[in-house]
């Protein structure tokens, strides 16, 4: 599963960054976005825009949410 790691990644990139990773790879996938709530809430956000099926990651890290579809 491909992963894309969120940290140390500037909020006002989120939207782009998440587009492009989310559509130009196979799913699954994996964003690791923190501890940051603003963080998750802007993930979700695109995921949600564009219909994508997808959880958090709760039983080894909150941090990261998994694209299934």
């Amino acid at each position: 599963m491909k992963t894309l790691d969120l940290h140390k990644k500037r909020h006002d990139n989120i939207d782009r960054l998440t587009e492009n990773f989310v559509f130009l790879n196979e799913l699954p996938l994996e964003l690791i976005v923190g501890n940051s709530q603003r963080m998750k809430k802007l993930v979700e956000s695109v995921l949600d825009r564009h219909e994508f099926k997808y959880h958090i990651k709760w039983y080894t890290n909150y941090g990261s949410i998994i694209v299934s579809e």
